[in-house]
């Protein structure tokens, strides 16, 4: 059973994901936002941009593998947290889907090479993706661990670990996409 807080951060998650506000995800919806993900890359990237999009595709399959009752392909957002829990966020399913995008973005943001992204290409991503500056600004300042001013492959790796997997409120990963407070 994931906890109020795993339904708070996967609830925020499918609101995100509905890209048409439908209230239901379906292919088109994951098609879209990993459309929004792979257009942060270089256009001659497709190293990244496939990485990307076969992740998402990836997270769909594993959404539609476990859907229940629902037969025309469009999952709920109960179905949608319960599937997080049961499945996606599963140690043999977490890699491929949500680690993999989280490498996708990292090699294509990274474009100097250095394996990190500095605050600028942080909020600029995230904007890009539908979060507003202000709160990507203040997440990155809580993300960057080692104050160096940049958030490194490993610090953004854990933060989307401790955004999906931590039950611990207070883990700085929870803002991966702002305050929790903003969290409805």
């Amino acid at each position: 059973m994931p906890t109020e807080l795993q339904i708070k951060k996967f609830s925020y998650v499918f609101t995100w994901f509905d890209q048409n506000g439908d209230g239901w995800l379906t292919r088109g919806d994951f098609e879209k936002i990993a459309g929004l993900f792979t257009a942060l890359a270089d256009e001659k990237d497709q190293k990244n941009k496939i990485a990307i999009k076969t992740a998402f595709m990836h997270w769909w399959s594993l959404l539609l593998k476990a859907e229940v009752g629902t037969p025309d392909e469009k999952i709920s957002k109960e179905e949608f947290i319960r599937i997080m829990e049961s499945s996606v966020i599963a140690p043999e399913n977490f890699e491929n889907a949500v680690g993999g995008i989280a490498d996708g973005l990292i090699g294509a943001l990274d474009r100097d090479g250095n394996g990190s992204l500095s605050r600028e290409e942080y909020v600029r991503m995230y904007d890009a993706l539908g979060v507003p500056p202000a709160t990507s600004s203040e997440a990155f300042k809580r993300l960057d661990r080692d104050g160096s001013g940049q958030i490194s492959h490993a610090e953004f790796r854990q933060a989307i670990v401790e955004f999906y997997l931590s039950a611990d409120k207070d883990a700085p990963g929870n803002w991966l996409l702002g305050s929790m407070d903003a969290f409805k």
